[in-house]
């Protein structure tokens, strides 16, 4: 069994996430930005119950999905839902996420997209600003409307300059974008992230998960 952590964002529905708690997930994402799998914090506070629940390991760490929140809406929400980690998909300044990590027991992981044609050297070189504000670094593909969540793949050969980078902060590097149980294989393989995120890899349709796709996705993973 690997230790490549697994994260499956967007979950919407609490007979889903019930079917899930037989299977070794290391993070449940609920999406706060807008998005077709938006859900609100009462949603999000009895999707959290579940995780309680769950049977196979540890407790499953949950993750909020945000796009440019204020400090206040943060608060607001963290009233409602416990979560474990904020996710952070905007242009949240370094001061912000520190802010946040200062303000709230949460862990902050921030994403950045990665765009084609561009250079990894110096998107990394930005990052430096960040060191000591942030727990996690995910990698997404770019997508000019939502800013992540786009269903699409990025150039992986980047990877290993942004792998190098957070080792040397000691952070988790996760990687988005495009995944599901056919790629999963290359890139684990090839570049060993310390997690992968998945969401619409894993839907019957857009915004509904499917068990069966979860399950083969995991397993991939878990026992690859």
């Amino acid at each position: 069994m690997t230790n490549t952590a697994v994260k499956i964002c967007g979950l919407q529905s609490v007979e889903v996430l019930k079917s899930m708690i037989n299977l070794p997930v290391d993070y449940i994402g609920f999406v706060f930005a807008k998005s077709r799998r938006q859900v609100i914090p009462e949603q999000a506070a009895e999707l959290n119950e579940v995780l309680k629940q769950w049977k196979s390991g540890a407790t499953p760490s949950s993750v909020g999905v945000f796009v440019n929140p204020s400090l206040e809406e943060l608060r607001e929400l963290l009233n409602t839902v416990e979560l474990d980690v904020v996710q952070l998909h905007g242009q949240e300044s370094p001061q912000f996420c520190r802010e946040v990590k200062e303000s709230f027991p949460v862990s902050i992981f921030k994403a950045v997209s990665v765009k084609s044609g561009g250079s990894p050297e110096e998107h990394v070189s930005e990052l430096e600003r960040y060191i000591g504000c942030i727990d996690g670094l995910l990698l997404d593909t770019y997508d000019p409307v939502y800013g992540g969540g786009s269903g699409q793949t990025f150039a992986w050969d980047a990877i290993p300059v942004y792998k190098a980078w957070t080792r040397a902060q000691g952070i988790p590097l996760f990687v988005a974008g495009g995944l599901e149980p056919s790629n999963l294989g290359e890139l684990l393989t090839l570049y060993h992230p310390d997690g992968v995120d998945v969401s619409s890899g894993v839907e019957s349709a857009p915004g509904v998960k499917d068990i069966a796709k979860v399950t083969a996705f995991v397993e991939r993973v878990k026992f690859k």
